[in-house]
């Protein structure tokens, strides 16, 4: 029968990993698993919560939202260790990117009886992050700034926080010329964002990148030029349904390695949580994590 090592944050998301984590640790006993939760005060613990529990054999789970997935499977990333997810945050973008259930009882199922299959990850590498693993995406631009916003949303949760942030995000920005290298072919381009999609979902369910898979070796880099504020609220809204990629504002390459940099200080972010400036370069690490789903 399957060991599982469950890492959470208590405090993150006033608890619900907890909160969630309670059900399908009973589904899980019930069936005769051995499962222990092992309780994390910062990413960084969690990372290494991972990797001991991973050490021993056990498959982790990663017990939240996209940051806690992300610094789980990261720190996961290029071992044998089997990740398996318990959804409780505000985006879980990735969990949706792998189609997994959020009903207790049908997560449970999925980390009993799913065979481990090998999915991509990303590699960071910035001034700040030295070869920083995550899973969903890279972001650098308007998105950046709102996700910081989204973070610090008090009560709002999800799509609200995420909308309430992109709107004070947009209502700041003023374009930013970045030089976009995809695997050694420079691209120039001025305007909102540029995202390095692994998942082809963020800032909760938002579908950035809808032709990304994340098992295809590759990664979806999605350009948004300037626009009219009026499109560019156009555009957010089809987000929820991937058809922004049909405006003439939007350019999709395709690359193993993108390097990302712009003409002032710009910040990026990755899987909800990593935080830092330009440039940053993102690789893909192709089949580098093993998941339930």
């Amino acid at each position: 029968m399957r060991q599982f090592t469950a890492v959470v944050n208590p405090t993150a998301g006033a608890a619900t990993g907890a909160a969630a984590l309670l059900g399908v640790a009973r589904l899980l006993r019930e069936a005769g698993a051995d499962l222990e939760t092992v309780y994390s005060n910062s990413l960084e613990h969690a990372r290494e919560l991972a990797r001991t529990a991973g050490q021993g054999g056990r498959i982790v789970l990663a017990v939240g939202g996209d940051g806690i997935t992300g610094a789980v499977g990261g720190a996961l990333s290029g071992t044998d260790t089997v990740l398996g997810l318990i959804p409780a945050g505000r985006g879980n973008d990735f969990a949706r990117a792998l189609k997994l259930p959020t009903e207790a009882d049908a997560v449970a199922r999925v980390l009993l009886e799913a065979e481990p299959r090998p999915v991509d990850t990303i590699e960071v590498r910035s001034a700040v992050h030295d070869r920083t693993v995550v899973l969903g995406s890279v972001y650098a631009g308007v998105d950046a700034v709102a996700n910081h916003h989204a973070n610090h949303a008090g009560l709002l949760r999800g799509s609200a926080a995420y909308y309430l942030g992109g709107l004070r995000a947009v209502a700041g920005w003023r374009p930013a010329r970045y030089r976009v290298t995809v695997d050694g072919t420079e691209h120039t381009h001025r305007g909102y964002t540029v995202v390095a999609a692994n998942s082809g979902f963020y800032g909760s369910g938002r579908n950035i990148a809808p032709d990304a898979r994340i098992d295809d070796g590759l990664l979806e880099i999605v350009l948004i030029r300037h626009a009219p504020r009026h499109l560019f609220f156009a555009l957010m809204n089809e987000l929820k349904s991937g058809t922004h990629i049909r405006r003439p504002e939007v350019s999709v390459l395709r690359g193993t390695q993108v390097r990302i940099e712009a003409d002032r200080d710009i910040p990026y972010g990755a899987d909800g949580e990593v935080e830092a400036e330009l440039p940053v370069t993102a690789t893909v690490l192709p089949g580098a994590l093993r998941a339930l789903f």
